[in-house]
């Protein structure tokens, strides 16, 4: 652990993230964790806890905190939409090579709506975009 805490410290959870401010100058030198609020990441909205009042400083890091957490999520989206490509052709040449009778007649039909609901948004939004340029 470094010498250093950050002032505060976000426990993820989905939509959002619970704040705690960290105090270390108290008598025991313990590390205390004081939840300050609840933040929903997908309307913005920051609820202080109890009766408390959020300082600016407290403010200012609970929205660089969304903005950095909003820019990661948006990453990882987009990973994970390269690794489906990645597994689309790990997937065909599984089919074309190496699946048995048994395992494609249990996965066509399945695999055969999903990619045919995928083609289908996916050509609206192409015809969309070129509609708009």
């Amino acid at each position: 652990m470094t010498t250093e805490l950050p002032k505060y410290y976000f426990r993820v959870r989905e939509n959002g993230a619970a704040v705690f401010k960290i105090d270390t100058e108290n008598r025991q030198r313990r590390i205390e964790m004081d939840q300050i609020a609840v933040i929903n990441i997908r309307n913005g909205e920051v609820k202080p806890q109890g009766q408390r009042t959020l300082s600016d400083a407290d403010q200012a890091e609970i929205t660089r905190w969304m903005a950095d957490r909003k820019s990661l999520l948006a990453q990882r989206d987009i990973d994970d939409i390269h690794r489906a490509v990645d597994y689309l052709n790990l997937t065909t040449h599984w089919a074309q090579s190496k699946a048995s009778e048994e395992q494609l007649e249990d996965v066509t039909d399945r695999l055969l709506l999903a990619m045919h609901d995928l083609r289908t948004v996916l050509v609206r939004k192409k015809a969309d975009r070129l509609n708009k340029g």
